[in-house]
């Protein structure tokens, strides 16, 4: 176990308290992981949506950063940390003001990089977004 396998469980079993940034954007919790993977489902609140019912794009990018965190965690070195260092997002369809399931997966690790990709589905299954990210493996106490 590391520190952010520990983190996980934790938020995997809703006995962590979330930071105040994921409770102001209500991105909520995790629900499972496992090597080189987490999966999450989150429901938007109608104060999210666009005027027409549908997802703001810069929130499914907040969301992303969220589920390609939560994969990398799983790859994370116990002795170090992890930023973001590009975050890019496909929007595929609409999404509306439903469910919708994020699976986050590990594609390679190297010393100083992970490499996380995520698929965001609408209960039916239909893709939305597909989000892809490079985590910089940092020392612990680096800026």
């Amino acid at each position: 176990m590391t520190w952010a396998t520990d983190r996980l469980d934790q938020l995997a079993s809703g006995d962590a308290i979330l930071p105040p940034v994921v409770q102001t954007l209500k991105l909520g919790a995790l629900d499972a992981w496992g090597p080189g993977w987490a999966r999450k489902t989150w429901q938007p609140s109608p104060e999210l949506l666009n005027v027409d019912g549908s997802l703001f794009g810069g929130y499914l990018a907040a969301l992303a950063d969220q589920i390609l965190a939560f994969a990398a965690m799983t790859a994370a070195p116990a002795d170090a940390a992890f930023r973001t260092s590009n975050l890019k997002i496909d929007f595929i369809r609409v999404g509306k003001a439903e469910p919708l399931r994020l699976e986050g997966r590990v594609v390679a690790k190297t010393k100083s990089i992970i490499h996380v990709e995520a698929d965001f589905f609408r209960p039916d299954g239909e893709l939305i977004a597909r989000a892809s990210a490079q985590q910089i493996i940092t020392p612990f106490g680096a800026a």
